[in-house]
């Protein structure tokens, strides 16, 4: 028999962080790191000849360079950031394994999240190398359609000038979601380790809530069926943008 556990949000004022939700601090701290290569994006697009619109050649080369050289820097701050995602998760275990038996907290320890972390360090990587290059396509595609409407190049050089915005809007949705996802999946690995079959659905019960997850608050989701909301497909924190987090049930 599954147990399920629903909390409530508070009454006004400050709401209280729960178990397993991911910490503000770690979105926020991450979310700093990605947005260092939108400027280095925004100085590099501010650097373009005048003259240059029409073909930005150079600039999409640089970007394509600044990605590759980007990888090292990538892994440092990914492993840094999933280093930090990872104790979170664990502090909150221990605290929710206090009500648990002696060896099932031992077993919660020893849960194997090395494969988890290896996984979610590689897509951190590839997304962190691909904020230069989709800035890259972005001047490029604006090149393209400024020869086939004619665009006026002083509109073009103004669009391809934002990049370091575009580029930052784009840092900050990959930083809340992917250490949402990444709590959600560390939550995952240890408690499917010691037999949980699912989760229960907790979400923020605000204006910025999506409805579709509003709706999903409370409800028991098992852990090889993640639901589909608005045409997106994942667990609560995985889908962008996604505040919402997972809440483990065990067998009795």
């Amino acid at each position: 028999m599954l147990k399920r556990v629903v909390t409530a949000d508070a009454p006004g004022g400050k709401r209280k962080r729960e178990k397993f939700e991911p910490t503000k601090s770690l979105a926020l701290s991450y979310e700093r790191s990605l947005r260092k290569i939108a400027k280095h994006i925004g100085t590099l697009s501010e650097l373009l000849d005048p003259d240059a619109t029409q073909s930005p050649q150079p600039l999409i080369d640089a970007l394509e360079r600044y990605s590759r050289t980007l990888e090292p820097w990538a892994e440092s701050v990914a492993q840094r950031m999933l280093e930090d995602a990872d104790r979170a998760n664990k502090r909150d275990w221990r605290s929710h394994a206090a009500q648990m038996g002696r060896l099932l907290r031992e077993e919660i320890e020893q849960a194997p999240t090395g494969e988890t972390l290896q996984l979610l360090q590689t897509e951190q990587v590839a997304l962190i190398t691909s904020i230069p290059r989709e800035a890259a396509l972005r001047v490029q595609k604006l090149a393209r359609e400024s020869l086939i409407t004619g665009s006026r190049s002083t509109s073009i050089r103004d669009e391809i000038m934002r990049s370091g915005e575009v580029t930052a809007s784009r840092a900050t949705l990959i930083a809340r979601t992917e250490t949402a996802k990444a709590s959600t999946l560390l939550t995952q690995a240890r408690a499917q380790a010691v037999g949980s079959t699912g989760y229960i659905w907790r979400s923020h019960r605000d204006a910025r809530t999506r409805k579709s997850h509003r709706g999903m608050n409370g409800q028991f989701v098992a852990w090889d069926q993640p639901p589909e909301l608005d045409g997106l497909q994942g667990h609560a924190g995985c889908i962008p943008n996604c505040r919402c987090f997972a809440m483990p049930v065990f067998p009795s």
